[in-house]
Order: C-alpha cells, then structure tokens, then sequence
C-alpha cells in the first residue's frame, strides 16, 4: 500500500477538515474563503487543498455532502469518504476534526481507498499521502481490514491466464503459509474417486485441471466457522455459451473466493477464536468435447441427482458438492459467496448484495453489524414455494427454473438442498466488482460483506 498510518503523537501534519454541504464553518476563515473563491460545493468525497503563505500547503477540505449526497448525516457511511484523502498529495495528513465520522473506519478507508492495481503497470514511485491515526484507533485492525480488502481486489482483477483455478490454488497456499494454516488439493479425476462429481463435471472441459481447495486453520475444540467460495476461474457459459459482451467480466466469476479468502485473512490475522475451515471450488467453465451438456444429468456428492437446464448455472453446482462436504462437519456457522446471478444484480444494483438465511438472529446481528461497518448487505427471502420451479421431470432437482422469475431467489433454495446439519448458514449472491470509482476505491474488484461479516465473527468469537 502506498499509503499508511502515523502514530497519534506525530507532530507536523496538515489538517484535514471535514464539512458538509452548506456548512463549512467548521473550517477556518482561510480555507472558507477559498472554497468559496474555487466554487467548493463540500458534496460527498470531494477535496480541495487549502494553499497557505507564499504558495505551501496550509491543509484541505474533505467534503462529507449532505442530504441530497447520499450521506444523510450517517457516520459510518460518512467515514468512508475518507478514502478520498487517498488523492492527497504526498506527506503527513491529520484529521483536524471528527464529528460525524467514525475514526476506526476513517482509518480504514484512508488505506483501502488508496489501492491501485499495479501487476501490469509501471508501480508509482515512492510514497502516498500519510494520516495520523485517530486518538482510540487500533492501527492494526486498520491495515488488516485494508490488507484483506486489497487481496480480494487483486485476486478478482487479475486476470484469468494468471488466476486460473491454478492461480487461486497458488493464492490460497500463500495465505496457508503465511497464516501456518493447514492445506490440501483434490485435483482433477480425484475429485471422481473423492467424490466431487459436479466439481469435475463442471471444470473437465478446461485445459487447467478442476479442484477442491481445503484450508483449515485455528484449534480444533474451537467453534467451527467454514467458508465457501464460487471458484469459476472464467466462465464461457459452458455450451450454453455467452455473448461477447457477457464474457468481458468473467474474469471475476471467482469472487465468491476472493471475499473467502480475504475474510479468511482477516480472521486469522486478527486470531478470532474459531476452528476456522476455508472450501474453494476452483474450475473454469470451458468449452471442448468433454464439456457438461444441457439435457445431462449429474449425480452430486450428496447423492441428490441434478438435471443440467443450463450449463451457464454451473457455479451452483460446484458449490453444491462443496457445501456438502462443509455440511457433514456441522459447523456453528457456514457461509457461502458467489457471484451467482445476474437476477441478484438486477435486484438491487452492483453496490448491495443481498443474503440468504432461515436463522432471523443471524440476519438481525449481520444487518447491524453492516451498519455499523458501512459495509451494507440486505435480506432477501429463501421463499419456499418457488423450490418447486426447480422440478425435473428425469432427476431430483434442476439446476434452474424454466419461467426465470426470481432467480437469486431460486439460486439460494437450490444451494438450502444440500445443507442440512450446519447450524447457521448464510448464502451471500455478491458482484464482487466496482463499476464507478469512489472515495472507497477504483473501478475493479471489490470486497463485498466481508468487514460485516469480520465485524460479527469478532464481536461472538473474539480473540483468544
């Protein structure tokens, strides 16, 4: 990161003062008569360095907006318009007020706000602008969060011929390593002989062996917290191949587990107290003779017989063996993460992904715990009565419906059907990609949930 934090004490940094919309008294009779000369308008993330005597730096304005902006006076929302300061020059920064603002995610967003992907290009030289930690702020937490969140952006903009299922197998041993976590591969015809039947059929096409990545972590007494992530390196479509048009993102149908393993990052660099289980299905749904084909019908690790609607919904199918195998430890708590459908995205934009559960407590404490981080999700409803759209005429189950009505919906109650004995499960449909820069970071892959998720993970399991 090219940016970073400066302990509380450091003396010599430039303020920073945060205003809102119409009411930049908060900053001084300097800095107001600027803004006013420039037109400054305060709306949410703008700034505006302040010149001082003969020319210098004397400070800047950090616009928060104000109704109209989308803030709407909330605190954690607000916070992450400190991402902005990202865009100050370099040198030492410090916030010279913090009404209105949450100084623990001030911290954050300053950091995350500052990543750039720079695999493929000319790194910047030398250092970004530096922040003075808020008084009270655990500057450790901070960079962990900004760490985790840079992963999952590096790992989903990183393209397919360097993160093919190979490639997130390689990420993941990296984290196992670095974390002394434990890890294995099953990979290519052993996923038949292990029993992963649907992992295999979905990924047999690729030229890249399918696999099933296993990465546990933490004390084996501790309560059991196991992730799952939609590995599809690149997705074609299969036979039922995409558009042109459709294909140009699919570099980041591996999202689901780039946020499992960002938030396993997490988890284990902040030592929560779980028995910490990580499950990463990793294919690329291609294109040859030994690809799936629509009319077949696979047998899954649960035994549960799927007729193939569409091999375009594959990504359902590799995390179906998955959370079987997730299902038969019963973890107290069990999550999915996918880039699953189009339906999700229609629903409710690219920045809110919706969830699913059937435990009300889970969802309650998750919806707070996402205020509060500003990190949001929303609630939509494992409705059981379209379970029945997902009938088959030759095998227990589709993998999709034939009206197409309510298809993150139907996504969700098709993954409930291979989930029995984990107390609590969640399934998050995320987009895992951000199409307009902001404040909180460039267009490219995105974290999603995940700091809501770490929130909750930590506030029930803290550290030992």
């Amino acid at each position: 990161m090219h940016h970073r934090l400066l302990p509380p004490d450091h003396a010599g940094a430039l303020p920073v003062w945060p205003v809102a919309a119409r009411a930049l008294e908060a900053a001084p009779q300097a800095a107001r008569d600027w803004a006013a000369l420039v037109g400054f308008k305060a709306g949410a993330g703008e700034l505006l360095p302040v010149p001082g005597a003969e020319g210098s730096l004397a400070g800047a304005l950090l616009g928060l907006g104000g109704e109209e902006g989308g803030a709407r006076g909330d605190a954690p929302m607000r916070s992450l318009l400190v991402g902005a300061l990202a865009g100050l020059p370099a040198g030492d920064w410090r916030l010279a007020a913090q009404e209105g603002l949450d100084p623990a995610l001030a911290a954050q967003a300053f950091l995350i706000g500052g990543y750039r992907f720079e695999r493929y290009r000319k790194p910047q030289d030398g250092e970004g602008p530096r922040l003075v930690v808020p008084d009270g702020v655990d500057p450790d937490e901070a960079v962990a969060v900004a760490e985790a969140v840079a992963l999952a952006r590096d790992l989903i903009n990183t393209p397919t011929n360097d993160m093919g299922p190979d490639g997130i197998e390689a990420a993941a041993r990296a984290l196992a390593t670095e974390f002394g976590a434990e890890m294995r591969s099953v990979v290519g015809d052993d996923l038949l002989s292990q029993n992963f039947p649907m992992i295999h059929a979905v990924g047999r096409a690729s030229a890249v062996a399918p696999r099933l990545i296993d990465l546990t972590w933490g004390a084996s007494d501790a309560p059991k917290l196991t992730l799952v992530g939609k590995g599809v390196a690149f997705d074609t479509g299969g036979l039922d191949i995409k558009p042109a048009s459709a294909m140009l993102l699919m570099k980041k149908d591996m999202g689901g587990a780039a946020n499992v393993l960002a938030l396993a990052r997490l988890v284990m660099a902040r030592r929560l107290g779980v028995r910490l289980r990580v499950l990463v299905p990793a294919v690329e749904n291609s294109i040859s003779g030994a690809a799936f084909r629509p009319g077949d019908v696979l047998r899954s690790r649960k035994g549960k017989t799927v007729e193939i609607g569409n091999t375009d919904a594959e990504g359902r199918l590799v995390l179906a063996d998955a959370l079987a195998l997730a299902d038969e430890e019963a973890p107290e708590l069990l999550i999915d993460m996918a880039t699953l459908t189009g339906a999700a995205r229609v629903a409710l934009g690219p920045d809110l992904p919706p969830f699913y559960t059937d435990d009300d407590a889970f969802a309650a404490a998750l919806s707070e715990a996402a205020s509060q981080v500003a990190d949001p999700v929303w609630r939509l409803p494992l409705w059981s009565p379209y379970a029945g759209n997902l009938a088959s005429k030759v095998a227990d189950i589709n993998n999709v419906t034939s009206d197409g009505f309510a298809g993150s919906i139907t996504a969700a109650l098709f993954l409930q059907g291979f989930v029995e004995q984990a107390k609590t499960w969640a399934h998050f449909d995320i987009y895992g990609w951000r199409p307009k820069a902001g404040p909180y970071g460039p267009v490219g892959g995105e974290a999603q949930a995940i700091r809501a998720l770490h929130a909750l993970v930590a506030a029930k399991y803290p550290s030992r």
